[in-house]
């Protein structure tokens, strides 16, 4: 018998009809030379602390950093999990191949491996490794079965990321709660979350802490078109003022109409993060509930995985198109110019190179019947930004004038509509990963026609401004952010580049989200996410950069991906990783932290950083045997310090201490 092992029991059974094992059992199907059964997610753990020693189960500053030599699994203490696993480790002893057909992602392969160790598993494994459970797809998978080897990389990736955090979270939870918690309150800190909610609190702490700056824009009317002075904002109003004075009088003349015919393609096809998004803007989803939205339609066999963070489609996914459109028969109207004629094939839409694991977000083709709600809204998106992309682009035409008034250059711009294209499925409004409604700026306005060389009577006028705080973040803004490792990007290549580099990986940033939300670090105020007292605290006790970074915590995500692809060595990521908590620790407990945001380099062993203990400056590599040390009678603040090591010398009371004196 060969042994089917799936995520889900809906997935289980779903597989177990296509192959013709229809005799339900306790906990797994038979028949036609199958079982298949399947987990409940994870039914596997890696082992508490005081499973290692018995002395970790008690909370102690001193014992810290808990490093086990070597991570165990457990399962899951949970009757149903139990008993469920009791059965497939029958299974795994009695059949002679068993099939993983488990969710086809890290955490997927992470959940399969793991019950397959700790059952024993010796028979050989092969992997379903599909994008839809479309019959089709699972028969088609079922055909190209790939070996388990195959995917060793992947299970290697998913162990480590449970490992880091395990680490991470085991060790500095244990340190920030011992060492500032009160009244009993436990500070969860976490490689992941911890940096997402320093964002929180940082963009927080900028709206606070804003101070508004006045500036005055001169502008004019001439034929109901808005002309801008061309050497932009104004600091002064009396300068603003005194131009005014001088354009009052004078006629506005134009100098040059450029108009300039452009293309706008369509949006890219959704990943996970981007449909979050623009389900949060366009329907108030929440990040979670998306996620539990999108998946309910995979399990229904009507999009594609989910889980992923590519928007373009393989080369030959091409002749399946024409089913996929025809399969989306509440959209009849949309789809037929599409069917009419020859499917074009867009670049920005296949791209073998942008693809690995999986392809973008996709209507599978199956006919979406009795789905209403969040789902009903949910598919829209994804339909409607499916069929757009094979839609013409659309064709604008860009307007510029050049005017002068006197000797002072003036310019409006404006863009009309020549071919709507793609525009005809999702309408007008500008595509833009944010929350916030924005009027119709001036490039998007239509101007009236104007011949090089008119002249004529303007209402000039200063508009007096203040520059604008940042924006609080949204679910939407928060999910970009984390996307990009905290960087504010707006063109689409930057932000694919960023991906590498981003925080926590699609499937798990709205778990992020509301894990802050259950720890009470952070509110809701309609779309606006907030710091609690909680949160702005936990941050404001966190002093080492490294847990608040999210472009070092991005570093780690690429070498995960790195390890994914056979890149960087598993066993120096945990090495690492295991060095990192090693430090924290030691700085955390004896208050050691570094001077100024970006540490000094020492000037004596020349590798390590200057930090600052109870008595005195030293360096970090003390326990290397680094002898560089400032007490506090010497100097005692950071600055002094800081230009001491940076110049050779500093004053401080009338005194000059000397750098090469120090060194001695």
């Amino acid at each position: 018998m060969k042994l089917c092992i799936a995520e889900k029991p809906s997935v289980a059974g779903e597989i177990a009809k296509i192959l013709g094992a229809t005799s339900r059992k306790d906990g797994f199907y038979e028949g036609n030379g199958y079982w298949v059964s399947w987990t409940f997610g994870h039914l596997c753990g890696l082992k508490e602390p005081h499973e290692y020693k018995e002395k970790d189960k008690f909370w102690d500053l001193y014992s810290l950093p808990i490093v086990p030599k070597e991570f165990g699994i457990k399962l899951i203490a949970n009757k149903g999990v139990e008993k469920q696993f009791n059965t497939i480790k029958k299974l795994v002893n009695e059949c002679e191949e068993i099939i993983n057909c488990g969710d086809a992602g890290q955490e997927g392969e992470l959940i399969q491996r793991w019950v397959m160790k700790h059952a024993e598993c010796k028979v050989p494994v092969k992997r379903l490794w599909i994008s839809s459970l479309t019959e089709e797809a699972i028969k088609t998978g079922f055909k190209k079965l790939m070996d388990a080897k195959d995917f060793d990389s992947l299970y290697h990736a998913g162990e480590c990321r449970a490992i880091s955090d395990w680490l991470y979270g085991i060790n500095a939870t244990r340190l920030f709660t011992m060492k500032y918690g009160k009244k009993q309150q436990v500070f969860s800190v976490g490689r992941v979350q911890t940096p997402t909610l320093a964002m929180i609190v940082q963009r927080y702490h900028e709206i606070a802490n804003f101070v508004p700056q006045t500036y005055f824009e001169l502008k004019t009317n001439y034929r109901e078109a808005i002309f801008s002075y061309a050497k932009g904002k104004i600091d002064e109003e009396k300068k603003a003022k005194e131009l005014l004075d001088q354009i009052k009088d004078l006629p506005l003349e134009i100098k040059k109409v450029s108009i300039k015919e452009g293309k706008e393609f369509a949006p890219n096809l959704f990943d996970l993060t981007s449909l979050q998004i623009e389900a949060n803007n366009k329907l108030g989803l929440s990040a979670e509930n998306t996620l539990a939205t999108v998946q309910s339609l995979y399990e229904k066999k009507l999009v594609t995985y989910p889980r992923v963070d590519t928007v373009f489609l393989p080369n030959d996914m091409y002749p399946k198109i024409k089913g996929m459109m025809e399969g989306l028969t509440g959209y009849k109207e949309l789809v037929a110019p599409i069917l009419s004629k020859k499917i074009p094939k867009p670049k920005k839409v296949f791209n073998d190179n942008k693809v690995t694991d999986h392809h973008a977000i996709a209507p599978t083709g199956v006919v979406a019947n009795d789905i209403a709600g969040n789902e009903k809204d949910v598919y829209d998106l994804i339909a409607l930004r499916f069929i757009a992309a094979f839609y013409p682009e659309c064709k604008v035409s860009n307007t510029t004038i050049d005017a002068v008034v006197g000797k002072h250059a003036f310019k409006a711009t404006g863009k009309q509509i020549l071919e709507p294209g793609w525009r005809t499925v999702l309408g007008t409004e500008k595509q833009r990963d944010t929350s916030e409604k924005k009027e119709t700026s001036e490039e998007e306005k239509v101007l009236p026609h104007f011949d090089e060389g008119e002249s004529g009577p303007h209402q000039p006028l200063v508009d007096k401004k203040k520059t604008s705080a940042p924006k609080e973040y949204t679910e939407a803004t928060l999910l970009r952010a984390m996307e990009t490792a905290g960087k504010a990007i707006e063109d689409d290549e930057l932000k694919a580049l960023m991906k590498e580099n981003g925080i926590g990986r699609p499937s798990t940033r709205a778990n992020i989200i509301e894990t802050l939300f259950k720890r009470n670090y952070i509110e809701k105020k309609g779309k606006k996410l907030l710091p609690t007292e909680v949160g702005i605290h936990l941050i404001s006790v966190i002093h080492n950069p490294t847990l608040k970074s999210p472009e070092l915590t991005g570093m780690w995500e690429k070498k995960l991906r790195q390890i994914e692809n056979n890149e960087f060595s598993s066993t120096q990521f945990i090495k690492e990783m295991e060095e990192m908590v090693n430090t924290l620790v030691t700085e955390v407990i004896y208050d050691i932290r570094p001077v100024e945001a970006k540490p000094l380099v020492c000037p004596k062993c020349k590798t390590g950083k200057i930090i600052k203990g109870k008595t005195a400056y030293g360096c970090s590599e003390w326990k290397a045997g680094c002898a560089f040390r400032i007490p506090f009678e010497s100097l005692s603040a950071e600055a002094d310090v800081a230009k001491l090591i940076q110049e050779g010398k500093v004053s401080v009371g009338g005194k000059t201490v000397q750098l090469t004196e120090v060194l001695k």
